[in-house]
């Protein structure tokens, strides 16, 4: 994100105001974490360039201008033809030096898969921290880790600070096919169109949903053919497989059995994981590794945590979308009326869309 004037001085003021009260009321411990969170979004920002002028620019990487005019493409789509808001995030550009932008760390005990939350001003509690620098997320991964709990690091190329700045294109989502850079920019737009605190799964699945109806139009605007759905059908085989382990795990953790008999058990559910995929790797997916990396190092409960979140009500979603006639705005408005009910009720009416059960219009309303 380059060289740009500073935001207005409200604007750029108003995220930090309640975060550096959460500093004052947490303590020393507290003012290391949010102080490295400040600076890492404060250096992102000084990155920023647009990318309209970069585009133009013929002393740039010839590559790096033709990615991002085809992000720039995405861009517009976005706003013109899926509704998403139409400001400067994604019309951006900033080259951060690294792979990720920020290594989340995520933890559990190690015999539940209850996540260790931590609460944020204006996101909300969520199962992670973030970190900008990765020996500091794995320094704060070993720290938990003494104290016996199952960690992972997961390296994060973007991510939405909900309409607060205006988010880039960072290098780090540069290496990525077309499909994948189209994807991120209208899922990360769905976050900035709605967002309901301390609702994972409901926020990603949406955006998730977001995601693959908004790519799907936008192959058929460029005269493209369907996207072959193997990849999506193997990520979607791969995610029923770690989350049947995960079942698994719960009914293990619930149970009566002696803690030294639950972690033996532990260690075969995982190793039962590994070759379960390998079978569907070598019997269905004509041995393509894809998920190797991952189902290849270490496993524990906590490196199980992200799965199900970005899915669990994306066929709900579905639904309400057709429920609403395939537009856009109502079903904007639809879901922005599902985000206001009480959690309990609010899954009870996904449950009934995902079931295919009748649900008018007027269940959704105020």
């Amino acid at each position: 994100m380059p060289r740009l004037p500073a935001p207005s001085l409200d604007r750029f003021a108003r995220p930090w105001v309640p975060l550096l009260l959460v500093v004052w009321l947490n303590g020393c411990s507290s003012v290391a974490y949010y102080g490295q969170l400040l600076e890492g979004q404060l250096d992102l920002l000084s990155r920023r360039e647009p990318i309209a002028g970069l585009v133009r620019d013929d002393s740039r990487d010839a590559r790096l201008r033709q990615r991002l005019a085809l992000a720039l493409q995405a861009r517009t789509f976005a706003s013109a033809e899926l509704g998403l808001p139409d400001n400067d995030s994604y019309r951006l550009y900033a080259d951060i030096g690294r792979p990720y932008v920020v290594w989340n760390v995520f933890a559990t005990p190690e015999l539940s898969l209850e996540p260790l939350t931590h609460c944020f001003p204006v996101a909300g509690c969520v199962a992670y921290r973030g970190y900008y620098r990765q020996g500091t997320a794995r320094g704060a991964a070993a720290v938990l880790q003494q104290d016996g709990w199952d960690t992972y690091v997961a390296g994060i190329p973007a991510y939405s600070t909900l309409g607060w700045f205006d988010d880039p294109i960072l290098n780090s989502m540069l290496h990525w096919d077309d499909d994948r850079l189209a994807a991120t920019i209208f899922h990360e737009l769905a976050h900035q169109m709605f967002y309901v605190r301390d609702d994972t799964a409901f926020n990603e699945s949406f955006a998730s949903f977001v995601e693959r109806e908004g790519l799907r139009q936008w192959g058929a605007h460029r005269g493209l053919p369907p996207a072959d759905p193997a990849a999506l059908r193997q990520r979607e085989q791969f995610t029923a497989l770690v989350l049947a382990t995960r079942e698994a795990l719960q009914r293990l953790y619930a149970s009566d059995l002696p803690d030294a008999e639950k972690r033996q058990r532990k260690a075969a559910t995982f190793e039962r994981l590994r070759q379960d995929y390998r079978h569907l790797r070598d019997s269905q997916w004509h041995g393509d590794r894809r998920y190797d990396t991952w189902i290849e190092s270490p496993l524990n409960n906590a490196k199980l945590l992200p799965f199900g979140l970005y899915d669990r009500w994306v066929s709900a979603f579905a639904a309400l979308f057709e429920r609403e006639g395939k537009d856009w705005q109502r079903f904007y408005g639809a879901v922005e009326r599902l985000g206001r009910l009480s959690a309990e009720e609010r899954q009870r009416r996904l449950q009934q869309l995902e079931a295919g059960g009748e649900t008018p219009a007027s269940a959704t309303a105020d």
